[in-house]
């Protein structure tokens, strides 16, 4: 069983002619995958905040209103293993170019859309199209960076997502109650026609012959360390990402307007990018075992604030401790997903995504009906004691795997 990449990956375009002390990747590329991540986020998360004007301004209930975000996120989860597979056959940046050439279509779409069944075709389209962007440019470094130093770059890419992820909540509900909900979709869609030419810029890495069309997935499924970080990545979607959800609607439950909420939870997004540049410089220094337990430790701290109180200051620090739990622990098993199957990355890194969407899916589910009762205090004392195994099953596991 493979437990690092092979010697070949440091002579690889973007590694350093020193090794893996020296400059993992160039700037100029770092800064391309940078966009192309947050431009995928932004468009994730900027629907939600005008879900309900969208609905006003079509004429159509919020039930309907709300099928251009869950359309948007089946598809985007569903696209994951697909664009994994083509990335591993065709080549990351051509992977890229082409999911973001349909990303900005779709992105007109959405901009034109005279009502509320256009809108909803071109968001699923959307969905499926920028599902793209995330799992390539993480699988470049993976193809690029050399073991050693890839967390750095990979840090680098978790800020930009979290930024586009802050930026879209609080900026998307703005523009779209000042301006017009169409702008919003605009923006991602120029962006990512910018990226389509830009990304030419952009050195595709050497990567294994396919083979035959589900090698791929024979290579990254006959893995026990991959069925192993796929387990973790969806207890870690589920505690995180599916608890995550609710800080918003817990805030507004004790009598706190919209805005507030919005920009508390956008808080996440400043806590992972701080955490990030802290992560970097720790990076050959800490063990990855120390970081993800540091980042159990504020993930559990976060939520067990969140269940001794809802009020601001509480759920102002359990978002600024969430994102930098999640800079710390996710990049480390990030970091940990693209070295389990060189042969097959793109599309190993794929099947994590798809495990760490489904693991939050199901959380997002199952809290829905303790949420609508208000019962926050269990649900986030749930997900508090739900950080120890997760945090356990990580730091074991990546200990394990070194040795």
């Amino acid at each position: 069983m493979e437990t690092a990449d092979s010697p070949r990956t440091t002579s690889r375009p973007g590694t350093a002619a020193g090794g893996p002390a020296g400059p993992a990747m160039p700037a100029a590329s770092l800064r391309l995958l940078r966009a192309a991540g947050f431009v995928s986020n932004f468009d994730r998360f900027c629907i939600t905040p005008m879900l309900l004007l969208i609905g006003t301004r079509l004429g159509v209930p919020l039930t309907t209103a709300m099928l251009a975000a869950s359309g948007y996120f089946l598809a985007y989860g569903l696209m994951q293993p697909v664009w994994g597979l083509a990335s591993d056959r065709l080549g990351r940046v051509r992977v890229m170019r082409i999911s973001l050439t349909g990303a900005a279509a779709a992105a007109l779409l959405s901009v034109l859309a005279p009502d509320a069944t256009v809108l909803i075709a071109a968001r699923v389209a959307a969905g499926a199209f920028f599902a793209a962007s995330i799992a390539a440019s993480i699988t470049y470094v993976g193809d690029t960076v050399p073991a050693a130093v890839r967390q750095r770059p990979l840090s680098e890419l978790m800020t930009a997502f979290a930024l586009g992820t802050a930026v879209a909540t609080v900026v998307a509900g703005a523009l779209a109650h000042y301006v017009s909900w169409r702008l919003v979709f605009a923006l991602p869609g120029l962006i990512a026609a910018y990226l389509v030419v830009a990304l030419r810029r952009l050195p595709e890495p050497p990567r294994a012959a396919p083979g035959a069309l589900l090698t791929p997935f024979k290579v990254v499924l006959s893995s026990r360390w991959q069925w192993y970080v796929m387990a973790v990545a969806m207890l870690e979607g589920a505690v995180l990402l599916g608890f995550l959800t609710y800080i918003a609607p817990a805030l507004e439950a004790q009598g706190a307007s919209a805005t507030l909420a919005g920009v508390v939870s956008a808080l996440y997004g400043v806590g992972s990018m701080s955490a990030a540049q802290i992560v970097k410089r720790l990076v050959g220094r800490w063990t990855p075992v120390r970081l993800i337990v540091v980042g159990g430790a504020q993930m559990t701290v976060a939520f067990a604030l969140a269940a001794a109180s809802r009020s601001v200051p509480a759920l102002v620090g359990c978002a600024l401790l969430l994102g930098g739990g999640w800079s710390f622990m996710h990049s480390t098993i990030q970091s940990w997903a693209t070295a389990l199957s060189p042969a097959a990355r793109a599309t190993g890194v794929a099947m994590f995504g798809v495990a760490l969407y489904v693991g939050s899916a199901l959380a997002s589910a199952i809290a829905a009906g303790p949420a609508e009762h208000h019962a926050y205090q269990g649900m986030f004392l749930t997900a508090a004691i739900l950080s120890v195994p997760l945090t356990v099953a990580a730091a074991v596991g990546r200990a394990r795997y070194r040795n």
